[in-house]
């Protein structure tokens, strides 16, 4: 059956349908079209740091970046040091599993052509800053959850997940005393603003819109 298909009727059997013929035919190169520039996504670290950050929030969910369309093709604009961009594929190869969440403002007429280009312009002005293993809030260094939350605010007054203070999180567990002693020692920032990949995931400001 396949043999007598050709790439131009490919899409006649639905968008759904011919991807995953695509798939079939030629492996996945891309990313399904669900993604839209400026959708945020989600997954699991490998990270020497992850599972601390699962146990303290609560989240299977560990890190995160805004999906960017460049030149034809998909990234991922993340905290990693230094904030870059990373190919869609490089980056979900990263992640537990290959599993990933994207999600969604869920009033999608606020990112509109001219809000997106803001957002766009605030990231820039991260590009190269260096990965923040202490989770400060200041612009100095950056990690994954701060730098989402900080564009969406910065370009659209948004608050995609509410800040917290590091003592509002589960620091009980081993592995998470573990890194508070490798960080800080003996003087924790117990009362430093923090936003959470798991405080922006379960923001009612967004939507999901596909998993993998």
């Amino acid at each position: 059956m396949l043999r007598g298909m050709n790439r131009r009727n490919w899409w006649t059997l639905g968008p759904l349908a011919g991807f995953l013929l695509a798939v079939t035919l030629h492996g996945v190169s891309a990313p399904p079209p669900v993604l839209h520039d400026g959708d945020i996504i989600f997954h699991k670290s490998r990270s020497a740091q992850s599972l601390a950050i699962q146990h303290a929030t609560k989240s299977p969910y560990s890190h995160m970046g805004i999906v960017h369309r460049r030149d034809g093709r998909w990234f991922v604009y993340e905290a990693v040091g230094p904030v870059k961009l990373t190919s869609f594929e490089d980056w979900i190869a990263r992640g537990e599993g290959g599993h990933y969440v994207v999600k969604r403002l869920r009033d999608g007429r606020i990112l509109s052509p001219a809000a997106l280009s803001r957002l766009w312009a605030v990231g820039r002005t991260y590009s190269g800053k260096p990965y923040d293993l202490y989770f400060g809030w200041n612009d100095d260094r950056i990690y994954c959850s701060e730098l989402v939350w900080k564009m969406y605010h910065a370009a659209l007054g948004l608050e995609i997940g509410q800040l917290r203070r590091l003592r509002s999180f589960d620091l009980s567990d081993r592995a998470v005393q573990a890194k508070l002693r490798e960080r800080y020692g003996s003087h924790v920032p117990m009362d430093e603003p923090v936003i959470s990949p798991a405080d922006i995931f379960d923001s009612e400001l967004l939507i999901e819109v596909g998993r993998e």
